[in-house]
């Protein structure tokens, strides 16, 4: 049944169901005539994180894979809504087949008819019971089907990001998913101050296209010498993550330079269990060690709050005095910014001009 099963990968039983936050999300753009209109609005709750993953893929298109486009920063703030649409269509499309391992994309929509009914076991939430399944063998069919059906994607009311997720299940299979998760990961979902929030397994499926529960490279022998998955292949789309309270000598929480070192400049950071989406318009900034000496970095938090891109500029060649003196310049609270604290656990020795944007802490 597949409703229990859904219910079972991602809570650990088939009682729990979504909360009001993660119902209510859906894939929606800020406005197409604003600086922020290649963005989605970001809500609060645990789909915040999918929302950002997602968003890493749309950059990706938008700045590198989609034909005939510069991939400059004015081209992303002039798209109209029908280049949104398609960028959303393609982002999700790419998503989905990658998980269906290249092969195959199963997209999950919602119908008028009832499939599951209820039992003493199962929690009806008068939305998975109705869910219809549609297979696509090409990438570009599933594509142009998500294009055809978006309102059921970002429409208030759809669910977008529950169906997104469910469609993400199915097109990597249940079994691919057993073998991909380990003893750390049984479920995709972790229970937190009355919600959920997604486990790492579920942002490198995003990523990766493998459900892999960890960030370091390849597999790692844990504390009772039991095997843990980690990130076999470099992606499109890397990771990034900070946390105040993290522990530095914990070699099995630090990132592998799979994620920090993607095949294109567009990165997820988890900073503080807030996410958020770095990116650099050269496409060649990660394939020649020389265009990393000096270069821009483009940082979107998803913050209501935030109207703009923020523009920073990294040196990774600054003599130490200068790293010193622009410290000081900013007074002592100014080293701690977890922006900052985020871009050199890639670029260790970085200063950060942030062009006159205050600090993010």
């Amino acid at each position: 049944m597949a409703g229990k099963k859904l219910r079972q990968i991602l809570f650990g039983n088939t009682i729990h169901v979504f909360s009001y936050n993660w119902k209510k999300a859906c894939f929606r753009f800020h406005d197409p005539s604003s600086e922020l209109a290649f963005t989605l609005e970001v809500g609060k709750g645990g789909a915040r994180s999918i929302l950002m993953a997602v968003q890493g893929s749309i950059i990706k298109y938008l700045l590198f894979t989609r034909k005939g486009k510069d991939c400059n920063f004015g081209s992303l703030c002039e798209i109209s809504k029908k280049e949104q649409e398609q960028a959303l269509a393609a982002a999700l499309a790419g998503i989905l087949w990658a998980a269906g391992a290249a092969q195959k994309a199963t997209i999950c929509l919602v119908s008028d008819d009832t499939y599951i009914a209820s039992t003493p076991d199962y929690s009806v939430d008068n939305f998975t019971e109705r869910l219809q399944l549609f297979e696509f063998l090409e990438k570009e069919a599933a594509e142009k089907f998500i294009y055809d059906h978006l309102q059921c994607f970002r429409g208030q009311g759809s669910h977008g990001v529950i169906l997104f997720l469910y469609s993400l299940i199915f097109s990597r299979t249940f079994e691919r998913l057993q073998m991909d998760l380990d003893v750390t990961t049984t479920q995709l979902l972790q229970p937190n101050a009355g919600g959920f929030l997604c486990r790492q397994a579920v942002l490198n499926m995003i990523l990766t296209g493998r459900a892999s529960p960890n960030v370091f490279n390849g597999c790692e022998k844990g504390r009772s010498q039991e095997t843990l998955h980690g990130v076999l292949t470099r992606s499109d789309v890397g990771y990034l993550q900070w946390g105040k309270d993290a522990l530095e000598d914990d070699r099995l929480s630090q990132v592998g330079s799979m994620l920090k070192t993607p095949k294109l400049p567009i990165w997820l950071c988890n900073i503080n269990g807030n996410y958020s989406i770095l990116f650099c318009t050269n496409r060649q900034l990660l394939s020649d060690w020389k265009m990393e000496r000096l270069f821009d970095l483009y940082f979107y938090s998803g913050r209501s709050s935030q109207k703009k891109l923020v523009h920073l500029t990294i040196d990774t060649h600054s003599h130490h005095w200068e790293r010193d003196q622009q410290e000081e310049k900013h007074g002592p609270r100014r080293r701690f910014s977890p922006v900052e604290m985020a871009i050199r656990t890639k670029w260790s020795e970085a200063t950060i001009n942030w062009n006159g944007t205050i600090p993010f802490f």
